[in-house]
């Protein structure tokens, strides 16, 4: 919270992304009852993620993040996207299938579209008592929101891209029904929660490994006006932006602090355009980074002493002046990752 602030510390926190089976090794390795034990053992300054359930009509439960719970739910998600479990390694994900919205292609259609998520059903009890858990102890975060990822999820990522291109008004209409149904759900909960919860997590993936996925205008064009106005909903009620997106995002860092995020995550260094030291040098004073440690060599893949490296870069970079970082696995620890590695990370920090 210090960090957060711009208070001075006395060291950088430390947080992990992880998946469930990374989780399950640590809670093993600790001999722990559950994740708060585990992050307590591993001595986390951890930021709680507290993502919406939501109620299906036949009573199951579908997650309102992107598959999160959904294998409960007749395999959709809330927005009625159709998920299918797939085995890889050691790692067990959920993936999409089709996707629903194609068929719906014009603007009258969506009013026939059987699946857009009701604003009753999100359970906002069960959030509300994990946010109320994680206070105090540890910082909250939630809700999941997103407005290009669940559209990439409705209409197929090849579909949406060709979207943005030959029916730019058609997007802004299916865009309009998501940013609508997320901010009723996000206004309803926040009078409940706020008092519990430190940061909103809008998810909203832009780029890739190489480059951006969508062109500037035209992400000007559709996102960068919702997101001023989440920006203000959300800082409205005395919480911060949490902004996700992976891969190489350095052509619109700058908008979207201008926007009004407070948080960025997961500054996926290896991609053109992320170096660490030039994003503290130009955004710095702006925002806080949160993440940065390789999770593609390094924390998998890499030697205890790569990662004691790379943690040790990122810390003298990123958390240049000791101020303006929480370090992270850069995304979810995967499925196999050494204990050892992510031991070392965290005492790394600590030491530093």
């Amino acid at each position: 919270m210090a960090i957060l602030g711009r208070k001075p510390v006395d060291r950088i926190p430390v947080d992990l992304w992880h998946t469930p089976e990374v989780a399950a090794a640590l809670r093993a390795h600790f001999g722990a009852a559950d994740d708060f034990a585990m992050w307590r053992a591993l001595g986390l300054d951890k930021v709680v993620w507290d993502f919406m359930d939501y109620r299906m009509p036949e009573g199951d439960r579908a997650g309102a993040q992107s598959g999160a719970g959904a294998e409960t739910a007749g395999g959709r998600t809330m927005w009625g996207v159709p998920l299918k479990g797939v085995q890889s390694g050691q790692a067990h994900y959920m993936e999409f299938g089709a996707a629903p919205l194609v068929g719906y292609d014009t603007a009258a259609s969506l009013d026939d579209y059987p699946w857009w998520p009701e604003i009753e059903r999100f359970d906002y009890g069960a959030a509300a008592a994990l946010a109320a858990r994680a206070s105090g102890e540890f910082a909250a975060i939630g809700p999941w929101v997103s407005f290009f990822e669940i559209y990439c999820q409705l209409r197929g990522l090849d579909t949406a891209l060709m979207d943005l291109i030959e029916d730019p008004d058609y997007v802004d209409a299916v865009l309009d029904r998501i940013e609508h149904i997320q901010t009723e759900m996000m206004r309803r909960f926040f009078a409940r929660s706020a008092k519990h919860l430190d940061l909103v997590f809008v998810s909203d993936d832009i780029a890739g490994q190489q480059n951006l996925l969508i062109s500037p205008a035209m992400w000007h064009r559709h996102l960068e006006p919702r997101m001023r106005r989440w920006c203000e909903l959300i800082h409205g009620h005395g919480l911060r932006v949490f902004y996700h997106t992976d891969g190489a995002a350095r052509p619109l860092i700058g908008p979207l602090i201008n926007c009004g995020i407070d948080v960025l995550n997961p500054i996926q260094h290896v991609c053109p355009g992320m170096d660490t030291a030039d994003l503290k040098r130009e955004f710095g004073d702006r925002v806080i980074f949160h993440g940065g440690i390789d999770n593609q060599f390094a924390l998998p893949r890499g030697t205890v002493d790569d990662v004691r490296r790379e943690t040790r870069r990122c810390l003298e970079t990123l958390g240049a002046g000791r101020g303006g970082y929480i370090c992270c696995s850069c995304h979810n620890a995967q499925a196999g990752t050494p204990v050892e590695n992510i031991l070392a990370m965290v005492e790394t920090v600590k030491a530093w």
